[in-house]
């Protein structure tokens, strides 16, 4: 007699079996998880380093706190705002260091010497994405790149509905008007009538 293989268990029963004291419970949230919370981490920052490092920070404190998840929203969802929270709070010690520093040698740069286009216009978006500000350019990444119901990136970034719908305007708006080719020139990163 064959006994059924049980059923991999749900994020919800993973994060209740570490906070009792499962050895190998978190660890597999993290294997489900991490990929798909880099490539949140890296849209946010923009750097791959400041993008791996946010992630790893917000794992550590997703173990360290996992007793404090109330089950009012779905683990990911959980994890989502607590990855999006490190990377901002890396994306703002990186501006005090640079502002401190005074010097841009450091930071990770795209190459604008790839002539290929594709990757080219991947990099002028990036750069466009970083300029927005931070509510704006979150809203966009987990609502329109990761395909986040706008529910959902409400509970991640703690604001209203409405709110994440407003940021995901204004952030596309924005985006618009910075990568739309200005007249008789052809860098399209320059926003049009920006102050």
């Amino acid at each position: 007699m064959n006994v059924p293989e049980p059923a991999d268990p749900d994020d919800a029963t993973l994060l209740a079996r570490h906070v009792a004291g499962d050895a190998e419970a978190f660890g597999e949230l993290f294997r489900r998880h991490r990929d798909r919370m880099y490539a949140v981490a890296l849209r946010t920052t923009g750097q791959r380093e400041l993008a791996a490092d946010a992630v790893q920070e917000a794992f550590i404190s997703a173990f360290r706190r996992a007793d404090a998840y109330r089950g009012d929203a779905a683990v990911t969802t959980w994890l989502h705002r607590i990855v999006v929270n490190a990377c901002l709070d890396r994306l703002r010690r990186e501006k005090v260091s640079v502002r401190r520093a005074g010097d841009l040698g450091e930071l990770d740069l795209p190459d604008r010497h790839d002539h290929h286009a594709s990757t080219e216009t991947a990099l002028v978006v990036r750069e466009a994405l970083a300029r927005l500000p931070e509510g704006q350019r979150s809203a966009l990444v987990l609502v329109d790149m990761h395909g986040m119901p706008v529910a959902e990136a409400a509970v991640v970034l703690g604001v209203a509905e409405g709110t994440v719908k407003s940021r995901c305007f204004r952030g596309r708006e924005a985006l618009a008007a910075m990568l739309r080719p200005s007249a008789g020139s052809s860098d399209a990163t320059e926003p049009q009538g920006a102050t």
